[in-house]
């Protein structure tokens, strides 16, 4: 049954329909964008369509930027030899707020996952091979540890062994079936120090 109008329904909707929000958040966070003065309505819905329009891939590590390299890829003083390969954008930030890894990062955007009809072709291992012609000497692994996550990092694993490349997996510490950007920091740091050779 609709309570209100046709555009409060229809931003309930929308604001219902990202990730995270369910029906009584999208409710309230309607409300309070309907009691926002409409400058800053304006400013906020201009601030989603400019990041928008203006966000693209790393041209290194496939990371979400708004240049043609992300902060991270543009530091000289990170170790470029060294590059974790994370599931999406969200897990590299929450090893970056460790403050303890200094090597560079591979964002695939995704696992491979047959049961959803995900296979290598559709994340970006290509763009991982790729940079592993440049000298790099270790890759660690930093997929979820679910059932796609592993059969990810053991996929990667064997394409990359053949170079002679060390390739290494974070330890345990981060719980199966947990997802890293909901991790603490120390355990991040624990399970990329003890991380192991595949």
């Amino acid at each position: 049954m609709n309570l209100y109008s046709g555009h409060i329904n229809k931003l309930i909707d929308e604001l219902a329909s990202l990730p995270g929000i369910g029906s009584k958040s999208a409710q309230n966070l309607a409300f309070h964008l309907i009691n926002m003065p409409k400058e800053r309505v304006e400013r906020l819905a201009n601030m989603m369509i400019q990041t928008r329009e203006s966000v693209r891939y790393c041209k290194d590590c496939c990371t979400l930027t708004d240049g043609d390299q992300c902060p991270v890829c543009a530091n000289a003083k990170r170790n470029h030899r060294i590059i974790m390969v994370v599931e999406d954008p969200r897990d590299m930030a929450a090893y970056e707020k460790t403050g303890k890894y200094e090597g560079v990062y591979h964002v695939l955007h995704g696992v491979i996952s047959p049961m959803l009809g995900i296979g290598p072709g559709e994340i970006r291992l290509k763009e991982l091979i790729k940079r592993l012609e440049g000298d790099v000497e270790e890759v660690i692994i930093a997929t979820n540890s679910n059932l796609e996550g592993e059969s990810t990092a053991m996929y990667i694993s064997k394409l990359i062994k053949p170079t002679g490349i060390r390739v290494t997996r974070i330890a345990t510490g981060v719980p199966v079936g947990g997802d890293l950007e909901y991790i603490d920091e120390v355990t991040l740091t624990r399970a990329l120090d003890g991380r192991v050779d595949l």
